[in-house]
């Protein structure tokens, strides 16, 4: 039998989106464990001035 637990994780970075995973993962590893998969279910970014700013 497989047991799977969803677990909504927010993270964000100052320079892109390859940094912000690594960051959420990271953060989420604190308390739980046994981590298989993880997937990106939406990115929003944070603007100004023209420019992705987050």
């Amino acid at each position: 039998m497989v047991i799977a637990r969803v677990i909504e994780v927010s993270a964000s970075a100052p320079k892109d989106i390859e940094d912000a995973v690594p960051r959420g993962l990271a953060k989420v590893s604190r308390t739980a464990r046994n981590i298989e998969g993880a997937w990106l279910n939406e990115a929003a970014v944070t603007t100004g001035d023209g420019a992705v700013s987050e």
